[in-house]
């Protein structure tokens, strides 16, 4: 495990996840978001780095969820992150926000062995984020069918099979269908938000509500860190998926008139 100290935070949903690794372990806290994030976070960084005996200079690197997600959250995320890593001289581990929720899924269900988990987190206005991820497992035997590049007891990697996405539910569904063969376990809060209008592959697990999304952003972090995928601060951007935040009257009137079709048909 690499030991160098490291602080990571994620405003991109409901939950404010803030991580931080150094002399005194690991700490990691999860409470409310959304709205509150921009005044809680930076109080919240202080508070985990003092409880992990880490001062800010003694950072090796920032990581932040990018996105995608809420727009304010992920202005605030950015913004904190570049901030640090301007005033420290730190680089900077942007994470994948939907990433999050499959290493959250992958370790609440003590997955071990390779297998994809399609993420699909509610974005509002009947929208979903949605990706998928495959994990690569844990190598410590013989070469088996990994590649013959792959080295023996190789980390366990993530490994982005379709990009972070704004879709319809139609949409979503259809790439559900087309992917159901190959997919292990489906996760996100899309799965409560639409509830029987998202499909359900039967062989899938589900993983509708997350465990621990801190300690799930500092082991990621900690990968990133590893691979050596820091960036300059200047670099750092969020993930914006959508260009509007509002639809206008007729806009909203017309979707909830293609919802009712569609529950209808």
């Amino acid at each position: 495990m690499d030991p160098r100290p490291l602080l990571a935070f994620d405003t991109s949903t409901e939950v404010l996840a803030v991580a931080a690794a150094g002399p005194r372990g690991n700490v990691t806290w999860n409470g409310a978001g959304g709205a509150a994030a921009s005044a809680q976070l930076v109080p919240r960084i202080h508070a985990v780095l003092a409880e992990a005996g880490v001062a800010l200079r003694d950072l090796q690197a920032i990581a932040f969820g990018r996105g995608p997600g809420a727009f304010t959250g992920l202005r605030t995320s950015c913004a904190v992150a570049q901030g640090l890593g301007f005033g420290l001289g730190r680089p900077l581990l942007p994470v994948d926000s939907l990433l999050v929720v499959a290493e959250d899924a992958r370790g609440a269900l003590a997955m071990t062995e390779p297998g994809r988990i399609a993420v699909a987190m509610d974005a509002r206005m009947d929208e979903i984020y949605g990706a998928i991820y495959e994990w690569s497992g844990e190598r410590t035997g013989g070469a088996g069918d990994a590649p013959a590049d792959t080295p023996l007891n190789a980390p366990a990697r993530w490994c982005t099979l379709r990009e972070p996405a704004l879709l319809t539910l139609a949409q979503w569904n259809g790439v559900l269908e087309h992917e159901a063969g190959a997919l292990h376990v489906l996760a996100g809060s899309a799965l409560p938000a639409f509830g029987e209008r998202l499909h359900r592959p039967g062989a899938l697990a589900v993983h509708a509500q997350e465990v621990d999304r801190a300690a799930a952003l500092l082991r990621l972090a900690r990968e990133a860190l590893a691979a050596g995928e820091g960036i300059d601060a200047a670099q750092a951007l969020p993930l914006y998926l959508r260009d509007k935040v509002a639809l206008t009257t007729d806009e909203r009137l017309a979707a909830r008139v293609a919802k009712a079709a569609g529950a209808s048909a």
